[in-house]
């Protein structure tokens, strides 16, 4: 075994990636606490430094896998998003740029790339993409045919509601989510159209309750697909293993 063989194999450790995902959630309770300024006129020096040390370890981690990996390092996109995250940190924070300075907080989210339980979900979720992406389709023109809808119907009446496409289409969304939908909007408008609920059941119906649901379906089939793949996978690695060691017994064996 090289010696970039070993470091990668120390990286890939458990207790590797535990000391990593602790550094990481300390991290993120330093740029938390910088956001007071109280904490900070107390000890504003001291959290700036453990800033800066959660950052240099971030920074040493990564060095430490491109030069382990190599040309592989740029193959996964786990790596090539920590990349990232460390680069928006490292970036100055001048005038310009100083949305940058609050975009430090992404680098929570190497907690996803570190945990392989959290790896699955974000996988999953990229996995189900094409096929939200129909779902999302569907779901736009069950919008614009309800905004178009509720514009002619309610409009006139309720101009600020649905008085045009983008009022009426931002209205219907808030409905979808159920944020005082009955007493704050629909109810009024069933005082002056008794007959409006006809309109915004069907709809609640629709998008709430079939559509919203099909994306969740979707997501979770993608996370258990996602979740047989590593097992049959592990399951393989597993019994190439025991194959290899069989075979160097039997070698062995034959050999006396």
């Amino acid at each position: 075994m090289t010696h970039r063989d070993r470091l990668a194999a120390f990286l890939d450790r458990s207790i590797t990636r535990h000391t990593i995902t602790g550094i990481i959630l300390v991290n993120a309770v330093t740029l938390g606490l910088e956001t007071s300024d109280a904490v900070m006129a107390e000890v504003g020096g001291l959290i700036l430094a453990i800033d800066r040390i959660c950052l240099a370890v971030f920074v040493l981690e990564l060095a430490t896998k491109l030069y382990a990996l190599g040309p592989r390092f740029f193959r996964s996109g786990w790596n090539l998003f920590d990349l990232a995250v460390v680069a928006i940190a490292l970036a100055p924070t001048t005038d310009g740029l100083s949305v940058l300075r609050a975009l430090r907080i992404l680098r929570v989210l190497r907690v996803v790339s570190v945990a392989p339980s959290l790896r699955r979900v974000v996988e999953g979720f990229l996995t189900a993409l094409p096929g939200m992406a129909s779902v999302f389709l569907l779901l736009s023109l069950i919008f614009y045919i309800g905004a178009v809808i509720a514009t002619k119907l309610f409009g006139d009446a309720f101009h600020e509601w649905f008085g045009d496409l983008g009022s009426s289409a931002y209205t219907l969304f808030q409905i979808m989510t159920l944020e005082s939908w009955s007493m704050g909007i629909v109810r009024p408008v069933m005082e002056t159209y008794p007959a409006a609920w006809a309109f915004f059941v069907p709809f609640i119906l629709i998008t709430t309750f079939a559509v919203t649901n099909l994306i969740v379906g979707l997501i979770v089939n993608s996370m258990q697909s996602a979740h047989e793949e590593e097992s049959v996978a592990a399951t393989d690695a597993y019994r190439d293993e025991i194959l290899t060691r069989l075979a160097a017994i039997e070698k062995r064996l034959s050999e006396r």
